[in-house]
């Protein structure tokens, strides 16, 4: 089969196509064969700096919709040519992908494989973070960082949907701040926001802010909470040295700070998970969100497709089209 490695950590010309022996599932498995995968900034940060690289040579890719091809032993309710939509541990860019049976779901209803290629990672992410971990309640406010993406085009719409008294984002340029006001946002911010936002919630902040890129960022955003303010960390794209929060940054507002990681969930609470990206998976089906295509590039061209998201110019999700 083809697939898409790299053997060296590097800029996107490392991501080579190669032929593979076709996986064959082990228990609790199943293979799949590809139609579409989702390109993710997890992929990116895989291949530049190793982020979540097991061993070299490496086949990158999360997320992956297609139609099952094997079942391994101990697997039920999932059968053999049945389409579905998969959180997989790696191996995605490929024309077959296995993934653990519990991150494996049948296609939402009225989803096509394309548009189920665009939520394992994207939309369990995206409700976790205003329902779950977030706890929005209706009237509050929301502060999203890189809103014109995958998970923020998501979470705009969720967070409207939830009943958000004001959704604010923030994006690198104008022409994702357009965008993002389409997704339900109701003002963007683009580069600095701590003063706009103190502006527009009349100094008083926000509830909540979600926040994927770490760093002065994300100081930023704990800066910008309201009384009781609540700030979800699920991402270090800027890949800042860690800090830590304490008593002097906490205590006098009775702020909060979790975090969330879709990738570690699906080691640590993989029913958690299922759980997760079934209801958040129903928000597909009746219509509360829809997560665009804005770029779709053959398996071949992976390394254009790595180029686009890196140059931060890009909106929504991007796919790779693997098979027919």
């Amino acid at each position: 089969m083809r697939a898409i490695e790299f053997q060296e950590y590097g800029g996107p010309e490392v991501l080579k196509v190669v032929e593979r022996d076709v996986p064959e599932p082990g228990p609790g498995q199943v293979s799949i064969d590809v139609a579409y995968t989702g390109v993710n900034f997890a992929d990116l940060k895989a291949r530049a700096e190793g982020y979540r690289v097991p061993a070299l040579p490496y086949v990158p890719g999360l997320e992956v919709s297609g139609r099952i091809r094997a079942v391994g032993a101990g697997v039920e309710g999932l059968a053999v040519g049945q389409g579905v939509a998969a959180l997989a541990e790696g191996g995605a860019y490929a024309e077959v992908a296995v993934a653990d049976a519990v991150t494996v779901f049948p296609l939402p209803s009225g989803a096509g494989l394309r548009t189920a290629a665009t939520l394992p990672t994207v939309l369990p992410t995206a409700y976790a973070l205003v329902h779950t971990v977030g706890r929005l309640q209706p009237g509050e406010t929301v502060l999203v960082q890189g809103a014109a993406g995958g998970v923020g085009t998501a979470v705009g719409q969720l967070a409207r949907a939830a009943g958000a008294g004001a959704v604010y984002g923030v994006v690198s340029s104008a022409s994702k701040a357009a965008y993002a006001k389409e997704h339900g946002y109701d003002e963007v911010f683009v580069g600095a926001f701590e003063e706009p936002v103190r502006a527009a919630t009349g100094g008083r902040g926000v509830d909540l802010a979600l926040d994927p890129v770490g760093g002065e960022t994300l100081r930023g955003s704990l800066a910008s909470l309201a009384v009781f303010g609540r700030l979800v960390s699920f991402g270090n794209a800027s890949s800042a040295e860690p800090w830590t929060v304490g008593r002097p940054e906490l205590y006098p507002l009775g702020l909060s700070v979790a975090g969330f990681s879709i990738l570690t969930l699906a080691k640590t609470g993989p029913g958690e998970l299922r759980r997760l990206a079934e209801r958040a998976f129903a928000r597909v089906a009746d219509g509360t969100v829809s997560l665009p295509v804005t770029a779709e590039f053959e398996l071949a061209e992976a390394a254009e497709a790595h180029r686009v998201m890196g140059a931060r110019a890009s909106t929504g999700k991007l796919l790779l089209r693997v098979l027919p």
